[in-house]
């Protein structure tokens, strides 16, 4: 065994990717694998995301359907069965949106919408940003006020 007889393990190397654009004599010189003329082949080239060669894309050719509502408000729902066991294990005399927050109950830029599923049974003062009619009439009857935010 000698220096000329030395190989490198089975698997241990790959062999290289014949190299682009290095002469004629290389295999891939000339266009260098990119065809003759057109954008493709010229430096500095890139395709837009979704284009298809000048047919028509898919996300036009799709029909849309629907409608997206550029109004619409987005709360955060709480049931009143939810809203009884907050006030319950907190010991809460007064709710409102800014408490619910700081208790990481609510994200921090939601508004918040109290829904009438469930039993109330405390007598709190809650106010949030919006309420069902059962909502508030539950909460009235336990005892407690339903404000709205100003």
């Amino acid at each position: 065994m000698d220096l000329s007889n030395l190989k490198p393990a089975e698997g241990a190397t790959k062999k290289a990717k014949k190299r682009l654009g290095r002469g004629q004599a290389s295999g891939k010189g000339g266009t260098s694998t990119r065809g003759h003329k057109g954008a493709k082949s010229r430096s500095g080239y890139s395709r837009k995301y979704g284009f298809e060669g000048g047919q028509m894309p898919i996300q036009k050719r799709v029909p849309k359907r629907g409608f997206k509502n550029i109004n619409r408000k987005d709360y955060y729902t709480i049931n009143l069965a939810r809203l009884q066991e907050i006030v319950t294990k907190h010991d809460l005399k007064e709710l409102n949106t800014a408490t619910l927050k700081e208790l990481g109950i609510v994200p921090k830029s939601a508004k918040v919408k109290i829904l009438g599923s469930g039993n109330f049974s405390s007598n709190v003062n809650v106010t949030v940003d919006a309420y069902t009619t059962s909502a508030k009439e539950g909460i009235e009857k336990a005892g407690g006020s339903a404000n709205l935010v100003d």
